[in-house]
């Protein structure tokens, strides 16, 4: 909006030149949503508890967390909020890509919302059904896909998986890559979901994979510097660098709130979102396959899942003390800010690993 509003001017006054340069609608964007989620969060946090939205805690997770029973949850609204405002503030709102990212991030949102809802009102741990939540997924997943592969000739949207490391290889998907995609955003979004467990885990290593995607975007949507790196350019991602602006000023916002001991959860609205919202940037970057890496903590969560379930299936014994990983080391003995902490490293390192690739290609 400030874009469209602005930018014009310049013709007659060059100051409002900035406006033109993503990097400075970035760092507006960073900043709106920060303030935002501060200045809004006690007021947020506040109609929460009046509301008594309150969290309700698995009867089998540490018993330690029997003491955050009744703190306010679906703060991931606070998230939604700022991030979108932040987003339609400072993007090119003629982007079509901007708009498939917020179109996936809200509606992944909505399936979390009507999960905590439901949780809400009927005062227990059980919200929607996983087949009901994972329909809710599949189709906004597959519309999101389904969008991109019919975009006009201008964005040149390719179905062409790019094999991080290796510059020559890429596989061309065609319709094969609407599933595919599917595949990334439901991965990516209950990856977070599982990983939201202690205070600020999940919003931490979210805060760190937001500002990894936005370096990946800004150079997809720039043709020189991609080309200088040999990175696979995607017109029109540039803009998308203030979207995951957006979601970084949003989630140091709500960090705030959400840093242990946290005064406030996101619940399912904001983890599924979130997971949605980098899932989305990943494709859009066509960086998806190195999600993995970026994601790599929410990789490590979902394969302790996995394999608990496995094991205690084939064999009757359970390979953690408990699962998602970050309950194994609680119950061994770690006190939460120090998982929270040593997990937070853990998603700066795979970022990382991640951002060598820009050369080592």
């Amino acid at each position: 909006m400030l874009y469209h509003l602005l930018f014009p001017l310049s013709e007659t006054l060059s100051l409002f030149n900035v406006f033109r340069y993503i990097t400075f609608r970035t760092g507006g964007a960073v900043v709106t949503a920060l303030v935002l989620s501060i200045v809004l969060g006690p007021w947020f946090i506040s109609t929460l508890r009046r509301l008594s939205v309150g969290q309700n805690i698995r009867d089998v997770g540490p018993e330690s967390h029997l003491l955050k029973a009744g703190t306010p949850t679906m703060g991931g609204l606070l998230i939604l909020f700022s991030m979108t405002s932040a987003t339609l503030l400072w993007a090119n709102l003629t982007n079509i890509l901007v708009w498939v990212a917020l179109g996936v991030t809200v509606a992944f949102g909505a399936i979390g919302f009507a999960d905590d809802y439901i949780k809400v009102a009927k005062k227990r741990n059980l919200g929607l059904s996983a087949r009901a939540k994972f329909l809710g997924q599949t189709l906004a997943a597959g519309l999101a896909a389904v969008v991109l592969l019919t975009l006009p000739d201008s964005y040149s949207f390719e179905p062409v998986l790019m094999v991080p490391f290796f510059k020559q290889v890429s596989f061309d998907l065609g319709w094969f890559y609407v599933p595919f995609v599917m595949l990334v955003l439901i991965s990516a979004s209950n990856g977070v979901n599982l990983t939201d467990g202690l205070d600020g885990l999940a919003i931490g290593s979210t805060l760190v994979a937001g500002a990894t995607f936005a370096i990946f975007t800004y150079v997809a949507g720039n043709r020189v510097v991609a080309e200088y790196l040999q990175f696979t350019p995607q017109p029109g991602a540039g803009e998308v660098t203030i979207f995951c602006g957006a979601l970084v000023g949003a989630s140091l916002g709500f960090l705030w709130f959400n840093s242990y001991p946290a005064e406030v959860f996101m619940g399912d609205v904001g983890s599924l979102a979130l997971g949605g919202a980098v899932g989305m940037v990943a494709v859009l970057s066509k960086q998806e396959l190195l999600l993995i890496v970026v994601g790599g903590l929410w990789v490590m969560e979902v394969m302790s899942v996995i394999l608990q379930v496995a094991s205690f299936k084939l064999t009757g014994k359970r390979i953690f003390r408990m699962a998602p990983l970050h309950h194994h080391f609680e119950l061994i003995g770690w006190k939460e800010p120090k998982v929270i902490v040593r997990f937070w490293i853990l998603s700066v390192l795979f970022a990382l690993i991640s951002l060598a690739t820009l050369k080592l290609r």
